[in-house]
């Protein structure tokens, strides 16, 4: 989302949900926040300990492992991941010489076939998206976190699971402790939430955190179903938890309030996939929809629902491209010119490349970033032009002070020092 100081909010945000934190929530359950991008809970057992995810580093599992040891006396005997994203998993080979059992469960929906032929550009978006060439200032956070440890130089440590599950549901006796496993997907086809019934805690891992959510990752991915996101969000308000503790943000406690949270927090999303729908029923293009579609007041102004991660905007789009793929029903846009062509004879009618560039400069000089950077874009289809990429990259970077989501101004500041960059190529 732009708006004005949109920066600044996502700054505010930053300083007041990422303080280190290791509190016992309930007798013997540890809540672990801050010392890394995602969360982590351990519990203890009567020989060893339960841990659910890893930290996102090895360095920062090392230290993990010290706050288990100094808070238990007691080493890590099971790791139960909530899903397979690196962030929660990475710090992994901090565990895995006292580690006898490692779970996982399998996706719901497999990868599509030849997703491995994406690498090299879900590789460069997703470094866009994390900001992971930005210093601290630049990128101030990822959203839902403390930024990655790889970007200080840190190792992931991934150790794969002893054992991955392909039933929906699994209770158990671990070390003397009664855990309920359910594959529920969201964020993640293979996303399980954990109930300790004896304790009141239920871990929902990235079904739940307290911002809105990525229901579109900007580095690109297949579609995450926001109609069985919700179903998982209907399960997780049916235990009696006392305690919420997910995989990103802070914890919250009391029945009543985690099922008020999760149910404005379903109810949002169910907000944007059900008003895009009927939008797309009544013909409207993804433009037209994306910019009418706000959450309504009694969920935008709600401090978990901030678009500090996801945006609705971007929801809006996959949305339409999932149900009804690339085409927007006009005819016009069966079989358009080429961008270079495009780009050519919009130029000609505008009145040439240097009546242009003067708009470009103008828009800029009078903060209409959004119509600098697209009429930059049509300078660029036509030709490259070291110019018009520094202009560019002016704009992308004002733009970035405007928007909430830290995956948003991480895209946009990444891009611009690719430009500049690509502009030093020209030049030299």
């Amino acid at each position: 989302m732009l708006i004005e100081n949109g920066g600044q909010t996502l700054r505010d945000f930053t300083e007041k949900n990422y303080k280190e934190t290791v509190s016992e929530v309930t007798k013997g359950v540890w809540f672990v926040s801050g010392f890394g991008h995602s969360n982590a809970v351990f519990v203890e057992g009567a020989a060893g300990v339960i841990l659910i995810d890893t930290l996102d580093t090895l360095e920062r599992g090392q230290r993990l492992s010290e706050i288990i040891e100094k808070n238990t006396g007691k080493k890590v005997k099971t790791i139960l991941y909530t899903h397979g994203h690196p962030d929660h998993r990475g710090g992994a080979g901090a565990f895995q010489e006292s580690a006898e059992e490692i779970i996982a469960f399998e996706p719901v929906t497999a990868v599509l076939e030849k997703t491995e032929l994406l690498q090299d550009i879900q590789n460069l978006r997703g470094k866009r998206q994390f900001g992971y060439s930005l210093t601290d200032e630049e990128a101030i956070s990822q959203g839902i976190g403390p930024r990655e440890g790889v970007v200080y130089g840190e190792h992931r440590a991934f150790v794969p699971p002893t054992r991955v599950c392909q039933q929906e549901r699994i209770v158990r006796e671990i070390d003397g402790v009664q855990v309920e496993m359910v594959r529920l997907p969201g964020e993640a086809e293979e996303q399980i939430m954990i109930w300790f019934p004896e304790k009141e805690v239920l871990c929902c891992g990235d079904n739940y955190f307290g911002c809105f959510p990525n229901l579109y990752a900007i580095r690109g991915g297949q579609y995450r179903n926001l109609a069985t996101w919700i179903r998982s969000l209907d399960v997780l308000m049916s235990y009696p938890a006392e305690y919420l503790l997910p995989g990103h943000t802070a914890l919250i406690s009391g029945n009543e309030k985690i099922r008020e949270v999760l149910g404005n927090f379903k109810n949002s999303i169910d907000y944007i996939l059900t008003k895009t729908l009927e939008g797309m029923n009544a013909g409207k293009s993804p433009e037209e929809l994306a910019s009418e579609i706000r959450l309504p007041g009694e969920y935008a102004n709600l401090p978990y629902l901030a678009e500090h991660y996801g945006c609705v905007e971007w929801t809006v789009r996959e949305i339409y491209s999932a149900y009804l793929g690339w085409f927007d029903g006009n005819p016009t846009n069966l079989h358009p010119l080429a961008p270079k062509a495009h780009s050519e004879k919009m130029l000609d009618l505008i009145g040439g490349k240097t009546k242009t560039f003067e708009a470009a400069k103008k828009a800029l000089k009078e903060k209409e970033y959004q119509w600098c950077l697209e009429l930059c874009d049509l300078l660029l289809a036509a030709e490259p032009d070291s110019k018009v990429l520094q202009l560019k990259a002016a704009a992308l970077e004002k733009t970035a002070e405007y928007e909430t989501s830290a995956n948003g101004r991480h895209y946009y500041m990444e891009c611009a020092k690719e430009l500049l960059r690509a502009n030093g190529d020209i030049q030299g």
